[in-house]
């Protein structure tokens, strides 16, 4: 799969090996040197001036100029969640529900790791605790020397310094090494970097809950609270309306699900320009809808569904030339480095990220594959076959079960339906991660994996887009044709028979009706208006002039990638495929121009 992503960053002692920056004090947006590398998943930072990138399932990499970069590899059979970060810490949540820690000597003391004394980041180490426990992790949260873990499902533990009361234990003070147990019932956990607190929801009751420390107010819980010991409840939110809430140094933003963020704490830090006990709504973000949120010890990032990006702080740079340390205490809306502004129509391609001195801006060139191929689940449109018991079968395209599995629908059928009989939930669950790799629950997926006598959790080399990439060259499984008219005559042979009834000759591009329906919106269009006199197994398409471009173009709904030769005419192919993302309504524009991109570049083609 041909995915990348392009990385600025900006900040006080950033990196010159990363940005080839002589001066690695930056401020401006700056373009980094590993923009042109695997997709970004996701960026954490900590507190002194380092970052973890999570680029493929299972592989990070650390950059520090001190110890340079350096590379970590989990497991081969595991993949990665997610990865929080604090201070000196970072942990990492894998599918399989363990936790993995990266740290600095002597900052293990916060993680559940008995034997903490370790060479400073040099190498990820396996957190027993929770799997002598039995605990699977659901996810994780960070604050500044605290660790906050959720657990089975809705189980709270916490471990690390309870200064403050932030981990809602009591007033006492002291280490905790092994994760101490909270309470049940909790659905989210939150917190920040460099948080002296910690927020979570519960179900039961609809509430959110803050403790920790509350000198200006950062909690949102009132006025006279220096510290508070134990969750008290946040007022005038329920839990449910709740998107995210994060927390700096002295304040904290909370953004609900409507769009709407609101500050609290400091008054230089919480974006209303005055001191507020309780969380208010910004009055400068009260018409913009935000989506993103991120908080390091100086400065917040909000980005918004129009991919507007506001920034308040210390040493907030308002656009790419600013060179000048200003510090705005209210939303200021950022100009965005050139390359950035050209994709603001692209939706949720734009992720952020802050720590202590730097925060970073990325253009993810997500796959889409996953979405695309949850608008097939969900319309079950071509569905060829049935799995499950009778008067619960569950229509699915037998070639991507299959694909998926390496088994056949009637082994499947045998296995789970005939010696065993598995629910309507345990099969949806497993469908699930057939079309588009989510792990809903954990628990039935693994006793379906092990009735298929299957590896779980899935190996990282057994990913949905490199299945459906192997699934381009099952020929026998395709079952609809492209057709691409080819005109041989040229105008003299025309003229000559122009009052002859013209027989038109057609070349055939084989391919999966449901490939068609997931990656292009306008096959979706045609596939849910066809009506029926037309051949529902072909297609005429005079739109790309060559069948090299057509050919191009299908390969990439199944691969993301778009590869050529010289005796191709690449230059011809291209202009004929830039307007395929419009035309062809496709859900991923970044990666698609990105393709053609290094094609141009690869035969020097302006």
């Amino acid at each position: 799969m041909s995915n990348s992503s392009s990385l600025y960053l900006t900040g006080y002692r950033c990196f010159s090996f990363v940005t080839q920056e002589k001066n690695n004090n930056l401020p401006k947006w700056t373009e980094s040197s590993i923009k042109k590398t695997q997709t970004i998943k996701k960026i954490v930072c900590g507190n002194q001036h380092h970052f973890l990138v999570w680029k493929k399932p299972n592989k990070l990499e650390f950059y520090q100029e001190r110890y340079e970069k350096r590379k970590y590899q989990l497991p081969k059979n595991e993949t990665i969640k997610d990865i929080v970060s604090s201070s000196y810490t970072y942990l990492i949540l894998t599918e399989s529900g363990k936790v993995w820690s990266l740290a600095k000597t002597n900052s293990f003391k916060e993680v559940p790791l008995l034997d903490a004394d370790q060479s400073t980041f040099e190498e990820i180490r396996y957190v027993t605790f929770f799997e002598e426990k039995k605990l699977f992790v659901n996810s994780l949260a960070m604050g500044s020397y605290s660790c906050y873990y959720l657990c089975n499902g809705d189980q709270l533990y916490a471990s690390g310094s309870n200064s403050e009361g932030r981990l809602g234990i009591g007033h006492r003070g002291g280490q905790e090494t092994m994760p101490v147990y909270l309470q049940d019932k909790v659905t989210k956990i939150f917190s920040g970097v460099c948080a002296s607190g910690f927020f979570f929801i519960t179900s039961q009751p609809d509430c959110l809950y803050a403790c920790g420390q509350n000198n200006y107010g950062e909690l949102g819980i009132g006025p006279n609270i220096v510290y508070q010991g134990s969750p008290a409840v946040v007022k005038n939110f329920k839990g449910s309306e709740i998107l995210t809430v994060s927390s700096g140094n002295s304040h904290s933003i909370l953004i609900t699900k409507e769009g709407q963020t609101y500050g609290c704490g400091q008054k230089i830090r919480n974006g209303q320009g005055d001191q507020k006990k309780f969380f208010t709504l910004i009055p400068q973000l009260k018409e913009k809808k935000a989506v993103q949120l991120a908080i390091g010890v100086s400065r917040t990032l909000v980005l918004t569904d129009q991919n507007e990006l506001y920034m308040w702080g210390f040493q907030v740079y308002l656009c790419p030339t600013d060179k000048s340390r200003n510090h705005h205490n209210i939303p200021t809306k950022i100009k965005l480095p050139g390359f950035f502004t050209k994709h603001l129509e692209s939706k949720d391609m734009i992720q952020i990220a802050s720590g202590s001195s730097v925060s970073f801006l990325y253009l993810d060139f997500n796959n889409t594959l996953p979405q695309d191929l949850r608008i097939l689940y969900e319309s079950q449109k071509f569905c060829d076959c049935e799995i499950g018991t009778m008067g619960n079968q569950i229509p699915v395209h037998k070639a991507l079960v299959e694909c998926r599995t390496k088994l056949t629908i009637d082994q499947i059928q045998k296995k789970l339906f005939v010696e065993k009989s598995i629910n309507k939930e345990q099969t949806l669950s497993f469908l699930k991660w057939i079309y588009y790799d989510e792990i809903s629950d954990h628990e039935k997926l693994e006793q379906t994996f092990n009735l298929l006598e299957l590896t779980f959790p899935p190996s990282v080399d057994n990913t949905l887009e490199k299945d459906i990439a192997q699934l381009y060259q099952d020929d026998d499984s395709k079952d609809f044709k492209i057709l691409v008219k080819i005109d041989d005559k040229d105008e003299e042979e025309e003229n000559e028979k122009e009052k002859i009834k013209e027989m038109v000759n057609y070349e055939e591009i084989p391919v999966h009706k449901f490939i068609l329906y997931a990656r292009s919106g306008l096959f979706r269009a045609m596939f849910d208006n066809i009506n029926e006199n037309e051949n529902p197994n072909q297609v005429q398409d005079y739109t790309l002039k060559s069948i090299e471009s057509l050919e191009i173009l299908i390969k990439y709904f199944y691969t993301n990638s778009i590869e050529m030769t010289a005796d191709l005419n690449p230059e011809l192919i291209i202009d004929e495929l830039s307007d395929a993302v419009e035309y062809y309504q496709l859900n991923n524009q970044c990666n698609f121009e990105f393709e053609l991109n290094k094609i141009k570049n690869q035969f020097d083609l302006d």
